[in-house]
C-alpha cells in the first residue's frame, strides 16, 4: 500500500480542513461557496425582519403561543446567526464564541450571573468526551485499532469487493465505542484507500463507505453524538429511545452505502485502475495482538461491559480503563492528554450553554410556535431535516443539533408525531451531508487518494454529497416520522 504524500495529522469533530492547493479554480469554488452563505444569511435575516417587525418596539411583551419574537429575544438569536457565519468563514471555535455570548447576554442584558448563565453546562457530555477520547488515543497509540483494521481485512480471504463492507463496519464499530467521525475517518482512510488501490477497488466508492459506516454507529448509546442528542432531548422533555436513534442510523447509512454501490455499478465504476494480488498483500499484513494491545482489547471489553450491561456512565468508565492503560505508558502521558478533543469539548459545553439560554428566554418555544403555525407538523419536521442538512454541509454538526434539537419539543407537544423517530429523522440529516469536501471526513478522504487524481475525486465528491443533501433529508423523514416506526 503506498500512502500519500500529506501525513494526517489527529482530527476533531467539525474542524475544517483544506487539503487543495491555493489555484484559482479553488478561489472560484471558494467565491461561489461564499455568495451562496452570503444568500442563505440575507435570506434568514429578512425572515426574521418579517416575523418580528410588528413587535421590534415592545421588547416587555410576554411570548405567548404564536406571538412574534420580542427584542429581548432578536438580540441573542442574530448573535447565533453571527456565531455560525463566523465558525463557517474562519477556523474560530463557536463554542468559545457561544461561551462568551452566553457571559455577554445574560450578564449584561438579562441580569444573570454566572451560577444561572451556567446552570445547563453540559458536564455528563463534556466528561463523556474527554473520557473517551483519552482511551482511543492510547489504543490508536499503542497499535491496537491497526490490528483489528488488519484482521478484520483478512476475514474476505481474496474478495475484494468485500473490502468496503469491512472497513464501513469497522468505522461503525469504532464510532460506535465513542470515537469521533472523522477521527475514525483519520484512523482509517489511508489504508483503506490503500487497500482500495491494491485491489482496484473505486477510491471515492472505499472513501464514502468508510465515511457511511462511521455515521452509522455514529449514534451509539456510548458515543458522543448519541450521548449529546439523548440528553438535549430528556433535558426539553421529550425522552428518546438512545438504541432506537442507533439503530437508525446505522439502518439508514446501510440504505445509502447499497444505493451507492448500485449506482456505482450501473455507471460502471465500482473497478479502477491495476491493482496488485491482494492474496500477496493479505500475507505481508497479516498480524496478532501482543502485549499492550491485548490488555488494550480486554478493556475494550470491560467498557462495554460496564456501560451496556452494569449502566455505568460510560464518562468515567472510559477514564478509568484509560487510567488503567496509562500505567502501562507514563512516558508518553502528555500525547494521550494531548489526544483529548479539547475542540469538541469547547464546542458542545459553548453551544448547549448557549442554546440554554436561548430557552430559557424563550426564543426556541416561539421559534417552534412560529413554524406550527405554518403547517401540519409532519411536514414541518421535513422541513426541520432539510434545513440542518443543508445548514450542516457549510457548518459544524454537533453545533446545529444543539441548536435543532429542542425545536423539535413543541412539535412533538401539539402533535402525535414519535418523538424518537423525528429526533433521529433530525440528527441523521445532520451528519450524513458531512461527506461533503467542505468537512473533515471528505477532506481526508481527498487527502488519501493519488495526487494525480484529488482534483477530480474533489470534484466526484461534490457531486455525491449534493445527492445526500437532496436525498437523505427526505429519506430519513419518510423512514422514521411518518411511519411511526419509532
Amino acid at each position: 500500500m503506498s500512502k500519500t504524500e500529506l501525513d494526517v495529522a489527529p482530527v476533531t469533530e467539525d474542524e475544517n480542513v483544506d487539503f487543495h492547493t491555493v489555484d484559482p479554480r479553488r478561489q472560484k469554488r471558494r467565491t461561489r461557496r461564499n455568495i451562496l452563505i452570503v444568500g442563505i444569511v440575507a435570506a434568514a435575516a429578512l425572515l426574521i425582519a418579517l416575523l418580528v417587525a410588528p413587535n421590534l418596539g415592545d421588547s416587555t411583551t410576554a411570548t405567548a403561543p404564536g406571538a412574534s419574537l420580542t427584542f429581548e429575544q432578536i438580540v441573542p438569536l442574530v448573535v447565533l446567526l453571527l456565531m455560525f457565519i463566523i465558525a463557517t468563514k474562519w477556523p474560530v471555535n463557536i463554542g468559545v464564541m457561544g461561551l462568551v455570548a452566553s457571559f455577554g447576554i445574560g450578564y449584561f442584558m438579562l441580569g444573570m450571573d454566572d451560577k444561572e448563565i451556567l446552570e445547563d453546562f453540559p458536564a455528563s457530555i463534556v466528561l463523556t468526551i474527554i473520557g473517551v477520547t483519552y482511551f482511543f488515543s492510547m489504543a490508536q497509540h499503542n497499535g491496537t485499532i491497526n490490528v483489528i483494521v488488519q484482521n478484520c481485512v483478512r476475514l474476505v480471504r481474496g474478495k475484494t469487493m468485500l473490502l468496503p463492507w469491512v472497513f464501513f463496519l469497522v468505522a461503525a464499530a469504532l464510532t460506535s465505542l465513542g470515537t469521533f467521525s472523522p477521527a475514525a475517518v483519520a484512523l482509517l482512510a489511508p489504508a483503506a484507500i490503500g487497500f482500495a488501490y491494491e485491489s482496484r477497488i473505486h477510491p471515492l466508492l472505499m472513501g464514502v463507505f468508510i465515511i457511511n459506516g462511521a455515521h452509522a454507529g455514529g449514534f451509539s448509546p456510548l458515543s458522543v453524538a448519541g450521548v449529546l442528542v439523548h440528553d438535549i432531548a430528556m433535558e426539553n422533555g421529550f425522552p428518546i429511545s438512545p438504541n432506537a436513534l442507533f439503530l437508525a442510523s446505522f439502518a439508514i447509512n446501510l440504505i445509502l452505502s447499497i444505493l451507492t454501490v448500485i449506482v456505482f455499478a450501473a455507471m460502471g465504476k465500482l473497478r479502477t485502475g491495476k491493482g496488485t494480488s491482494h492474496s500477496e498483500v493479505e500475507k505481508s499484513r497479516s498480524t496478532r495482538p501482543q502485549g499492550q494491545q491485548i490488555y488494550t482489547l480486554i478493556l475494550i471489553g470491560a467498557m462495554l461491559f460496564c456501560a451496556l450491561v452494569l449502566r455505568l456512565p460510560i464518562g468515567f468508565v472510559a477514564l478509568s480503563a484509560g487510567l488503567l492503560l496509562a500505567l502501562l505508558n507514563i512516558k508518553d502521558q502528555h500525547k494521550f492528554v494531548a489526544g483529548i478533543s479539547w475542540s469538541t469539548v469547547l464546542l458542545v459545553a459553548g453551544m448547549i450553554t448557549y442554546v440554554s439560554l436561548l430557552t430559557h428566554i424563550g426564543v426556541i418555544d416561539t421559534l417552534a410556535h412560529m413554524a406550527l403555525a405554518l403547517g401540519a407538523p409532519i411536514l414541518i419536521a421535513l422541513v426541520l431535516c432539510y434545513v440542518i442538512g443543508i445548514g450542516s454541509a457549510f457548518a459544524s454538526s454537533t453545533a446545529l443539533l444543539a441548536a435543532f434539537i429542542p425545536l423539535a419539543g413543541p412539535l412533538l407537544s401539539v402533535s402525535s408525531l414519535s418523538a424518537s423517530g423525528t429526533v433521529a429523522a433530525i440528527a441523521i440529516s445532520a451528519t450524513v451531508v458531512d461527506v461533503s469536501p467542505f468537512s473533515t471526513a471528505g477532506a481526508l478522504v481527498v487527502a488519501n487518494v493519488k495526487e494525480a487524481e484529488r482534483q477530480r475525486t474533489y470534484k466526484q465528491l461534490m457531486m455525491y454529497a449534493g445527492a445526500i443533501v437532496l436525498l437523505a433529508p427526505a429519506l430519513s423523514w419518510a423512514l422514521l416520522v411518518p411511519t411511526g416506526i419509532m
